[in-house]
């Protein structure tokens, strides 16, 4: 079968979200990246936006699972059995037969991880499995041309992981990774609020503070909040009124976390690419991309260009429905080999793992 008939799918394995992409047919799946278990029986009841919309009201007996935590694999079991309910809802595609398969996995997967992950598909019926790093096809989605020998700084802010990548010629030349991303705000933001007025407050509040008067750079006619939660001290339910100021200066501690890497980072970028980047700027992209002044605050920082990514919350996605014609004329050059499962290159691996660093 040649390249350009088979069938191709790609997943963006996200902390917070998965999305599912069909050629031909578009995004078929995009949900929480969340399950529901029933403790007695281990059976899994929910999953996605269902399990989403249970979290803070089940009791005893079912327990909450979050795949990927902090950009890499918390729970096999759990990821897999999220796998193979997506695989299943696609098989009824009849799609299965020669296909294409590529995963969109956080940098901090590991090599065990990607393969345990490239078996569920393989079992599903895929005939060849790719694994490519987020940050990469986020830059594909935000509309960079990375085969051009020219460095752009892209900034993927996710659910579990900020990761930050030179990118130029086709691949990522230096990244890091840091676990400060949208779930550790929605943290921070909590503690806050129980620090400052004795109130606890769910996963789901302090993401909707977030949201609606989070910000970086202050900005005119800011709003406050009223939030509900329960007294940490009497028990009872209790409500106050938050200023977007407050919720600011929680956000600014965080991403002085991010800001330190990123300078990290562009001291270890060959120079010639820095003179790239001080043209070109920073791409970001994400669901923190959303917070309001971004853009701002890393001008305002970095004195560089900076953009948000036009979709920044489908930008991975978005990135290997482009890869795909990538992937089909490598298979017409010989580059993967569906026998060994991967890529085969007289170039060697383009990816060196020394270039990456975690913190």
């Amino acid at each position: 079968m040649r390249p350009e008939t088979r069938p191709f799918i790609s997943l963006d394995l996200g902390t917070a979200n998965v999305l599912a992409y069909v050629s031909g047919q578009g995004i078929v799946y995009n949900e929480p990246s969340l399950m529901a278990y029933n403790n007695k029986t281990n059976s899994l009841i929910a999953l996605g936006k269902a399990a989403y919309d249970m979290v803070g009201k089940t009791h005893g007996d079912i327990r909450m699972v979050t795949p990927l935590v902090d950009g890499v694999i918390a729970d096999m079991e759990a990821a897999q059995d999220l796998l193979k309910h997506i695989f299943s809802r696609m098989k009824m595609m009849n799609i299965w037969k020669n296909a294409i398969v590529l995963l969109a996995c956080p940098s901090g997967v590991t090599e065990l991880e990607r393969e345990a992950l490239k078996n569920v598909a393989k079992e599903m019926g895929a005939e060849l499995v790719i694994i490519e790093e987020e940050a990469k096809m986020a830059a594909l989605g935000a509309g960079i041309n990375i085969e051009l020998p020219q460095g752009h700084l892209i900034i993927d802010i996710g659910g579990g992981t900020t990761d930050l990548a030179i990118i130029s010629s086709g691949d990522i030349v230096v990244s890091r990774s840091i676990k400060v991303a949208g779930s550790h705000f929605d943290d921070d933001i909590r503690k806050y609020i129980r620090s400052e007025y004795n109130i606890a407050i769910g996963q789901k509040t302090a993401e909707d503070v977030k949201k609606f008067i989070g910000s970086l750079v202050k900005y005119h006619n800011e709003r406050s909040m009223q939030i509900y939660g329960r007294d940490i001290v009497s028990g009872l339910p209790k409500e106050a009124k938050i200023s977007s100021e407050e919720i600011r200066n929680v956000l600014l501690n965080a991403f002085s976390k991010i800001t330190d890497l990123i300078i990290e980072l562009l001291e270890n970028t060959p120079p010639e690419l820095a003179g790239d980047i001080m043209r070109n700027g920073i791409t970001v992209c994400g669901g923190g991309a959303l917070i309001r002044n971004i853009d701002k605050y890393f001008f305002d920082i970095f004195q560089l260009p900076t953009k948000i990514a036009s979709d920044s919350l489908n930008c991975v996605i978005e990135g290997t429905k482009i890869f795909e014609k990538t992937i089909k004329k490598n298979i017409e050059n010989g580059l993967y080999n569906f026998q060994e499962k991967g890529l085969l290159s007289t170039l060697g691996k383009k990816k060196n793992k020394l270039k990456q660093k975690k913190y």
